[in-house]
């Protein structure tokens, strides 16, 4: 599978690790979170066939976080994104 990665282009999967839904940049703050909301964030996830969002990390390259829209029954890439800016249209600075 090849990740077209913003900046440096086509690039191997197996440069990547597979980190989980993107839907964990929207992280509850610990200090103010029910234990309801913290146990949710923490162990719940969706498993859908089809399009999904998804945290990759570029390990063996520029350590950069993206997040890759894919069709998890085809595998097809569909957008990549940079983790920050989706972190920052999300109203979230990191």
């Amino acid at each position: 599978m090849i990740i077209n990665h913003p900046i440096l282009g086509p690039r191997d999967a197996q440069e990547f690790v597979y980190l989980g839904d993107a839907s964990l940049i929207n992280r509850p703050d610990g200090l103010t979170a029910s234990p309801a909301e913290m146990h949710d964030y923490v162990y719940l996830r969706d498993n859908p066939a089809g399009l999904h969002r998804e945290l990759w990390y570029h390990e063996q390259g520029d350590r950069s976080w993206l997040v890759v829209t894919r069709n998890t029954v085809t595998h097809e890439i569909t957008k990549v994104e940079m983790a920050r800016d989706v972190a920052r249209s999300m109203g979230r600075s990191k």
